[in-house]
């Protein structure tokens, strides 16, 4: 019987290892697949678009960061990353709980367990890295990004509201990708 197409574990081990190689063409192919998964995940739980945009980019950055922490025989890429998500809103959700609460704990009476400070740190760190980086792109580069990566549109909708072809607005996103995680994997980690 021929296989038509590679099967989906298959893909998810081949996506990891080449993350691991850091190929940054595979972050792209990645952010294509996944993020308007992340982005409506995070943004459902948390009920706040700019925070689902920190999550996505928080995500997305773990992935690239940490490919080998993604265990195949675990389940897929798809639910890897979408537990990443969940698990990131959550925890936001209950650090900004225990902030209103000051300091009461959760509602179910669960203890918190907040990111350590070197976490926290790590994440603003990179955050801001990324900005920097993204408001150093081309402005056509940097307009897409802002649309799709961080705004959670996909490559279409952002070709709709700029006015260009949506081949165009896939090109500039991918290549918007791949130049921020080369500057992100040049960069010295804090």
């Amino acid at each position: 019987m021929p296989v038509s197409s590679p099967t989906p574990i298959r893909w998810d081990r081949q996506i990891q290892r080449r993350l691991a190689r850091g190929e940054e063409s595979a972050l792209g192919e990645l952010y294509d697949q996944f993020a308007p998964l992340v982005h409506g995940l995070a943004n459902r739980v948390l009920g706040d678009q700019a925070a689902a945009e920190e999550i996505t980019q928080d995500v997305f950055a773990h992935v690239w960061q940490h490919p080998e922490s993604f265990d195949p025989a675990q389940g897929s890429m798809r639910s890897w990353i979408g537990t990443l998500t969940h698990r990131r809103a959550v925890e936001r959700l209950r650090r900004e709980a225990a902030g209103a609460d000051a300091g009461l704990g959760c509602a179910d009476g669960a203890p918190l367990e907040p990111p350590s400070v070197e976490e926290e740190v790590l994440a603003a760190a990179t955050a801001a890295r990324v900005q920097y980086i993204v408001s150093s792109l081309p402005q056509a580069l940097r307009e897409t990004l802002l649309l799709t990566y961080f705004g959670g549109r996909t490559y279409r909708q952002a070709a709709k509201e700029l006015g260009i072809a949506p081949d165009t607005a896939k090109h500039r996103m991918r290549l918007g990708l791949q130049l921020l995680a080369t500057a992100l994997s040049t960069e010295p980690a804090l």
